[in-house]
């Protein structure tokens, strides 16, 4: 069976956040393209990833004595900075989907951000991609 690459199967056009994004734009960002996570990137550099999990755990229990003001203000506040996972796991387009996939079960992920040798974000590597490649191929049998 021939080695699939990472470069073959990613999604290219990866959408990509810094630092000080809010929250709330990032929440909006993933609600209007429909994707479960995004790259934080410095100067081109991959230095974080946050998830819709990473948001939703950003958010004040229900239980909170808070107002609706007062937690809108601290949302507001907070920044992907405050709450990204920090230096993800990452992989290299020239890696192949089987490595990829390992890493992901190894680490318990649903995606990995795909970087060069510099560290730039070039894509992204989900389960779907993964289950794409699997049913194009069985598809070919």
């Amino acid at each position: 069976m021939k080695q699939e690459l990472v470069k073959d199967w990613m999604t290219k056009e990866v959408l990509t956040i810094t630092p000080d994004t809010s929250i709330f734009e990032a929440h909006r960002l993933m609600t209007t393209h429909k994707i479960r996570r995004l790259p934080v990137v410095r100067d081109r550099e991959l230095i974080g990833l946050v998830t819709r999990g990473d948001i939703r755990g950003a958010q004040p229990s229900e239980a909170t004595s808070l107002s609706i003001w007062e937690i809108n203000y601290l949302l507001a506040k907070t920044t992907v900075a405050d709450i990204m996972t920090k230096n993800p796991v990452i992989i290299l387009a020239s890696q192949t989907v089987g490595e990829a996939a390992r890493m992901m079960l190894d680490h318990k992920i649903s995606g990995l951000p795909v970087v060069d040798m510099a560290g730039s974000v070039v894509g992204i590597i989900t389960e779907s991609d993964i289950f794409r490649m699997i049913v194009t191929r069985w598809e070919t049998l």
